[in-house]
């Protein structure tokens, strides 16, 4: 998919920010809405359905942290990718974003080649329409394992016949451990598999998003090699 099949809503209450980023955005190609809180970014992103959203933490009305909770209960949205902007030392936006159900984050300020790269780098893995490591999980649209079922078309899982939809890199990474049962998948494999080569997380990207597939599905089913990386049981 080119740049141009491509759709980004850039969120944030500064125009100067909105601007700067639209204009280097677009002239790759990319077609960039604008949204200024996060009430006016639920509605634009219902009707456009982006590929991308990048949100701003701080915001009046509703902020971005509210914001991406909300955005991940849309069933049209699950696919797409949430990405935040933060500053330079907000460790704790950050940890707050993945939890709300963030892909990613990007640190402001940031150099326009650094940010075009980034995004890019973002909407590489929704080119197929999801990562290569959920489509190799089986080649039927659903994966069933004990008393877990995956739609992978749907982005939702069945865990005793309760249905739940995940965030996207939620999903990824229980995919990838259902993947090969039993099977120790180290902290860098994870990395690989369901951030990318290209995209920088920190080591508590992961273990925020182990736990929160751990108060979805229950504990017994994720264990923790310490100091190795997860694996998944039946």
């Amino acid at each position: 998919m080119s740049e141009e099949n491509y759709t980004i809503l850039l969120v944030d209450d500064e125009v100067d920010i909105l601007e700067f980023i639209s204009y280097n955005l677009e002239k790759e190609g990319f077609k960039v809405y604008t949204a200024q809180n996060g009430l006016e970014a639920i509605k634009i992103a219902e009707k456009k359905v982006p590929n991308l959203i990048i949100l701003d933490v701080m915001m009046p009305e509703m902020d971005g942290i509210a914001a991406c909770e909300e955005l991940r209960k849309i069933p049209a949205l699950q696919s797409c990718i949430i990405a935040f902007l933060t500053a330079r030392g907000e460790d704790y936006s950050q940890i707050a974003g993945f939890e709300a159900g963030a892909d990613d984050y990007i640190t402001k300020p940031i150099r326009p080649k650094v940010l075009v790269s980034r995004v890019k780098a973002l909407l590489k893995r929704t080119g197929s329409g999801g990562s290569a490591t959920v489509a190799a999980v089986e080649n039927s649209n659903t994966v069933a394992i004990g008393d877990l079922v995956i739609d992978k078309e749907r982005y939702l899982i069945k865990m005793n016949g309760e249905e739940m939809v995940l965030p996207r890199k939620e999903f990824e990474l229980l995919s990838l451990l259902v993947s090969k049962p039993g099977k120790v998948f180290t902290r860098e494999e994870i990395y690989y598999s369901v951030w990318g080569d290209n995209v920088v997380v920190g080591d508590r990207t992961i273990d925020v998003h182990i736990r929160k597939l751990r108060e979805k599905i229950g504990n017994d089913h994720i264990k923790t090699l310490k100091g190795i990386g997860y694996k998944f049981v039946e």
